[in-house]
C-alpha cells in the first residue's frame, strides 16, 4: 500500500521498548478513507485469503484515535 502516515506506535524509545526489538507496533492512515494500516505481532487465527490478524498493545489503539481526533 502506498503513502502510509504513521500516527501511533513505530520505532520505540530504549526506555519504552516494550517490544524488545526497537520497532513496535503501528498504525499508519492510508489513502484510502476510513481504512488504518497495523503492524503488529502475527497470531494464530485462520482468516480469509489477503487478511491477517495482529496484535498491537492497547496504548498504541488510544494513540491512534488521538490522532486521529476520536478521542
Amino acid at each position: 500500500m502506498d503513502e502510509l502516515r504513521m500516527i501511533a506506535g513505530g520505532p520505540c524509545r530504549s526506555d519504552d521498548d516494550k517490544c524488545g526489538n526497537g520497532d513496535c507496533p503501528t498504525v499508519y492512515a492510508t489513502p484510502e478513507p476510513g481504512m488504518l494500516a497495523i503492524q503488529g505481532y502475527d497470531v494464530i487465527h485462520p482468516t480469509p485469503d489477503g487478511e491477517s490478524v495482529v496484535l498491537i498493545p492497547e496504548d498504541i489503539l488510544k494513540e491512534a484515535a488521538r490522532a486521529r481526533g476520536w478521542l
